[in-house]
Parts: C-alpha cells; structure tokens; sequence
C-alpha cells in the first residue's frame, strides 16, 4: 500500500543520446550565454579545447585545473581565470571532480552551467557540492549548484576504460542503494532507484567482457541518470558520510572508495531496512544485497580494500570517531565500535559481515 509522500523534481534539462555534445553550442546560447569557460581535469585539457574550437564564438578561454574533492583553493584558481576571460558560464567536461569546479563556480557567482559528463558520477544531476578545505571535506545542500543543463552523450563514454566504468558506475550504484532506504524516500524514487541499480549491474558485467559493447555503455549512462537523480533528490546516509569523511581526510579516490565502503555500509544497515535489501538483490541478481554487491565488484576486477586505494592502518579508528560525529540520518544508529569494525573490514577488503543492531 502506498502512503503519503512528498516528491519535488528538480529544474535541470537533459540531452541524451549518441553525438549529442554537437548540442552543446545550442544549449549554450538557449541559456543566453556568450561567453563560456570550459572546465576539465589536466588529462582532459586537449578534448576541452577541442570542445572550445566547436563553441566558436563562444568559447572564451579554457581552466584545466580541476581535481577530486574539490579544493577550495582551486576554486579560487578558476574563479580569477573566469574574471580575466570575461566568462559568463561554464561548460565542465568530465567526471565528478569537474562537475564539482563547476558547481563552486556557480555557488560563488550566480553563473549558468552546462555539464558534459564523460564517467557515471551522477553529481550533475545533483544541487549537492562537496569541497576540500585543510583536508576537510564539507557538503553544501543548494539549488543555486544545480547544473542548467546537462548532455549525456554515450560517445564520450566508450574510452573510459572497463576498469574505471565499474568503479563509476559502483559509486553510482551506491546513490541508488541509499536513495531505496532514505528518510525522505518516495515511490517514485524507489522506481527509479531499481531501474539503476539494475541497469548498470547489467551495463557493467557486459563492458567487462568486452569494452566497446555500445548497447551496454548506453544502459550504464541511462543507469548513471537516474541513479543521479535519485541522489539529487532525496538524502543520503551512512555510506555517503563515511566515503565523504574517508575521501577528504585520507585523500582517497572517490569511486574506488565508495566502490569498496559500499557492500560494508549496506551490511551494517540490512537490519534495519529489509525491504530496501529485497530490491536491491532483486536488481543485481543475488541472493544477498551485500554480499552480492562485494562479489560484483570482485567481478568487475576492482579493489575490494581501502589499504590499497591508500589509507593507512593508522586511520581506521580516526575515521571511526569522525564518522559518529556531527549527528546525521540513518536507518540504524550509528554505534562507533560496529563502525569500526565496518572500516577495519572495507581496510583490509574482507567480505561484509551482516551484524545485528544493538538492543
């Protein structure tokens, strides 16, 4: 029986499709843009300057800086390259770190953003922004960072290598997976958040067998879609602020992180939420939510322990402490000894242990 519920759909636009970057001027001067600074990563600085050269008259200059957890400080890098270039928007091409930059710039500056993602990071179809100061992370909740429009353009996804497909596509995975047992979860949501699930477990067992399968990176993207959807609209919980707390304090890789957090944070929250693991096994094709996501992962050839994304030992009981603090929704209270076990698990890439919540 459904109950009643409170759904709010975000004002973004989607393109998607094959070849649709050839959108990307259109959608431009659709927003009233005349300016534009193309933002990348270093590694994609010659395919923003290509993208540059099809803008014409647009493009007004090029900021290759971005990184993961956004830093402050290269916010403020980027911020003085779209002073002296004049810029009026920002168009980011790339994964998450890029979209991130973007995001900064608009809570800064008011500017429109059109976003260009090139992996399954899902953060452009979120108003969540999520910065790096002194090694902190912090996360902003604000309609202001939402992209204007967004290009989903399959094309751009066939050389992302297998390997950083099925980690992108997890760490996708796991916006669904938490969205199906978030406080303010909703039907709709729920539909949503099955279809991703399901569709990028497909996706991603295909690219692992042969990479150039255009069907399946098709399915991954539409999958990224609407796992960032979900992301966007509803909260998150356990697993989010720990993959936050790891990331900013011991400088791991997102995706790899939230890849090998995922199956531990899902076991430790089971208890509570049965119905959400129900799905979420139905979705992967397991018997077990947990255990199958751990086992999809080791399929995939992706890391299964935080010691070799390069945490150190040393860190798991700070990240215990840090992960209890600041009280935040969850399903099941967050009991720091549970917890730390939980991190000591993911450190040395055991496989999850269901555990019992406390009395």
């Amino acid at each position: 029986m459904i109950g009643s519920f409170t759904f709010e759909n975000l004002p973004c636009r989607v393109v998607f499709g094959s070849g649709t970057l050839n959108a990307a001027k259109a959608e431009i001067e659709r927003l009233g843009g005349k300016r534009a600074l193309v933002l990348t990563t270093p590694q994609q600085e010659a395919q923003g300057a290509k993208l540059g050269a099809a803008l014409g008259p647009l493009y007004a200059g090029i900021f290759a800086g971005a990184t993961m957890h956004t830093p402050v400080e290269v916010t403020e890098q980027a911020l003085a390259a779209m002073k002296a270039c004049e810029a009026d928007c920002v168009v980011s091409l790339g994964g998450g770190s890029t979209t991130g930059l973007g995001k900064a710039l608009a809570l800064r500056t008011g500017v429109n953003q059109l976003c260009i993602p090139t992996t399954y990071a899902g953060s452009e179809m979120t108003p969540i922004l999520g910065e790096t100061r002194d090694g902190l992370k912090t996360t902003v909740r604000d309609n202001a960072v939402l992209p204007e429009t967004v290009i989903y353009d399959v094309d751009l996804t066939l050389s992302l290598p297998a390997g950083l497909a099925a980690t992108s596509g997890i760490n996708a995975i796991a916006h669904a997976v938490e969205a199906l047992y978030a406080r303010d979860n909703n039907p709709v949501i729920s539909l949503m958040a099955e279809e991703g699930i399901r569709a990028l477990a497909n996706a991603l067992r295909v690219i692992a067998a042969n990479s150039d399968d255009r069907g399946a990176r098709t399915e991954a993207l539409y999958g990224a879609w609407l796992c960032g959807v979900c992301l966007g609209t509803v909260g998150m919980a356990l697993h989010h602020k720990l993959c936050h707390t790891l990331g900013g304090t011991f400088g791991l890789p997102h995706a790899e992180t939230h890849t090998i957090v995922l199956p531990h944070a899902l076991a430790y929250n089971a208890p509570a939420v049965p119905e959400a693991m129900t799905r979420i096994a139905r979705a992967i094709g397991a018997a077990d939510a947990a255990q199958g996501l751990y086992d999809l992962a080791r399929q995939l050839n992706a890391k299964l322990a935080l010691r070799d994304v390069g945490m150190p030992e040393s860190g798991i009981d700070k990240a215990a402490d840090l992960a209890v603090t600041n009280a935040y929704w969850n399903p099941r209270p967050l009991e720091r000894n549970a917890i730390r076990d939980l991190i000591a698990r993911a450190w040395s890439g055991e496989a999850p242990l269901a555990t019992k919540a406390a009395a």
